[in-house]
C-alpha cells in the first residue's frame, strides 16, 4: 500500500479533507483507522458517507489496518490514513503499517486536556504517543491545510508540555 498522507483529525473525513488534502494528494482510498470508529456500525456509516464517490472509503481497527497494509493485494493502492489519536498511529506501527511522517491536523478542546496551539489539544495519554511516535523515528508535522507551512509539532510539544 502506497500512503499518501497519515493525518491525525478527530473529524475525520470533513470539508478540508475533501476539497484539499485529497486534490493535493489524491488517493484511491480514504481510510479511517479508529477501533471506535470501526466497530459502532452507524458512526462507521455516518464517517464513511460523507466520502468522494469516486474515492473508496472503509473504516478499520489499527489492528486490521496492519493486515491490509501488509496484504500484497493492496501493494499498489494508493491511500489516505485518517486517525482520531496518536495512539492508534503507534497500534497500526506496531501492527506492520509503514509510517514515516504523521501530519497533526487536528485534535478538539476538552477541558480535561491541555490546549498546544489553536487547533490541537492532548491528554497526557496523547503526549506519551507523540513521544513515542517522535522515539520510533515519525515525523510529526503541524499543518492545517495542504498550503500552510509545516511546522515541527514535537518541537512545539516539547516546549509547551
Amino acid at each position: 500500500m502506497k500512503i499518501t498522507v497519515t493525518r491525525i483529525d478527530d473529524r475525520y473525513i470533513h470539508g478540508q479533507v475533501l476539497t484539499k488534502w485529497i486534490k493535493l494528494l489524491p488517493a484511491e482510498r480514504i481510510i479511517v483507522v479508529s477501533d471506535e470508529v470501526a466497530e459502532d456500525p452507524m458512526r462507521k456509516t455516518l464517517v464513511l458517507s460523507v466520502a468522494p464517490s469516486n474515492v473508496k472509503a472503509n473504516a478499520v481497527t489499527p489492528e486490521k489496518m496492519g493486515r491490509v497494509f501488509q496484504n500484497p493485494k493492496y501493494a499498489e493502492t494508493t491511500a489516505m490514513l485518517l486517525f482520531g489519536n496518536p495512539g492508534e498511529i503507534v497500534e497500526a506501527i506496531e501492527n506492520g503499517v509503514d509510517i514515516k511522517t504523521v501530519n497533526v491536523g487536528g485534535m478538539r478542546f476538552d477541558p480535561k486536556k491541555t490546549q498546544i496551539t489553536e487547533s490541537v489539544s492532548v491528554a497526557p495519554e496523547d503526549v506519551e504517543a507523540f513521544k513515542k511516535l517522535s522515539d520510533m523515528g515519525v515525523k510529526l508535522e503541524l499543518r492545517q491545510l495542504p498550503g500552510d507551512s509545516s511546522q515541527d509539532f514535537a518541537k512545539i510539544l516539547k516546549q509547551k508540555i
